[in-house]
């Protein structure tokens, strides 16, 4: 596959950044080009409306995400320490393409609601085969969106909100024997 013009991604970079920094409303075309450093015109060549930028921004989430389940799916640890280790957010581009996209359905776009539940529906099932039951996977789930929510009010004077290093490690062994098969 080949690489987008770079333009493009300056573009859907800017776009990304408004939306985490800024929230929906400040995302507009007029900032999204000043942002990206890019003419309004040079915008309108890669993304001819708002809506295109925001399907632009789902198609990068759904490319990260296809890159995020091979990991999963590869990981020397087993897939259940990686998706556990890799829901408490580290500023990646997936993280921060989420971020963008949840504002976007934040502010009622049905398309990015739509594909943040189809993300968390493929990441469900590629745990499911390593778990030994429903209730397993629900564990593996539940504690993979609480690493995740409390990651995200770490700035908010929580003190250590996600385990790091030997907690995480514990933490994980706990869900493994909790869920094996």
């Amino acid at each position: 596959m080949s690489r987008p013009p770079l333009a493009r991604e300056k573009v859907l970079d800017a776009f990304e950044a408004i939306l985490i920094d800024e929230g929906e409303r400040g995302a507009t075309m007029d900032a999204t080009a000043r942002a990206a450093g890019v003419s309004k015109g040079g915008l309108l060549y890669h993304f001819g409306s708002k809506e295109a930028l925001e399907s632009g921004l789902i198609e990068r989430l759904n490319v990260l995400v296809d890159e995020d389940i091979a990991a999963i799916e590869a990981a020397e640890e087993g897939p259940i320490a990686y998706f556990l280790r890799s829901s408490a957010m580290e500023n990646d581009p997936l993280d921060r393409v989420l971020i963008a996209v949840a504002r976007l359905a934040q502010g009622g776009d049905a398309a990015s609601g739509d594909a943040l539940r189809a993300v968390r529906d493929r990441w469900s099932d590629a745990i499911r085969p390593h778990v030994a039951d429903d209730a397993a996977h629900d564990l593996v789930m539940l504690v993979s969106d609480g690493l995740y929510y409390n990651n995200a009010l770490s700035g908010g004077g929580i003190a250590h909100p996600v385990p790091k290093g030997r907690e995480m490690d514990a933490l994980i062994a706990l869900v493994e024997r909790a869920t094996r098969r």
